[in-house]
């Protein structure tokens, strides 16, 4: 009887004890910076698919205009080929690899946005479909910059949560965490962009 007694004071203590080590704690916070993973995905996909659509159009409107088409097209392909799954996000490496292809379409992309457009493809503008994609484009854009925002937000919590007492011991013994990978600001991304109208 006093072996089941003990047994049955161990139990709780040992449950409070591993749940001070972060056993709930660790699983809840990767999930959420996969889920913040996923939605950032999504975004990019949605950019990814908008492209086609604008493409298609410019395609139809200016067919003279192939600088703009083959500079989007490629670098929506190079984006497209460089893959990142939720395993690969505590690799700097790959998280810089595929940050670097998303930026090469953001690059691509942004001289549609602005007032460019306006000067060097005018028969682009009059166009409605090209107008309403624009727009959507545009807003995905923000929708990604936002989507990066939560993502590595979800990442520091993560990633402060496997380094902090009690939940790092729960992180190292029962899950070997790794800290995740959060995005960077692109290389220059803190210089406004250069328009040049006279190309």
């Amino acid at each position: 009887m006093t072996a089941l007694r003990r047994f049955g004071l161990a139990a709780p203590l040992a449950a409070l004890t591993l749940s001070a080590c972060g056993l709930n704690s660790i699983p809840t916070s990767e999930e959420k910076v996969n889920a913040k993973w996923a939605d950032l995905q999504a975004d990019y996909q949605r950019r990814s698919d908008l492209i086609g659509n604008l493409v298609s159009t410019v395609k139809a409107a200016a067919k003279q205009e192939s600088t703009v088409l083959i500079g989007v097209s490629e670098a929506r392909a190079k984006a497209t080929s460089v893959n990142l799954s939720p395993q690969d996000l505590s690799d700097p490496q790959k998280v810089r690899a595929f940050d670097a292809a998303q930026a090469q379409v953001t690059a691509a992309v942004r001289p549609l946005l602005g007032p460019m457009i306006q000067e060097r493809y005018p028969e682009l503008k009059s166009l409605q479909n090209f107008t309403d994609l624009q727009t959507q484009l545009e807003g995905t854009e923000n929708r990604i910059d936002f989507a990066r925002r939560d993502y590595n937000e979800a990442v520091r919590q993560y990633n402060t949560t496997i380094r902090t007492f009690p939940d790092a011991i729960g992180a190292k013994i029962f899950y070997g965490a790794k800290p995740k990978v959060p995005f960077e600001a692109s290389a220059g991304a803190q210089n406004a962009p250069k328009v040049d109208f006279g190309a």
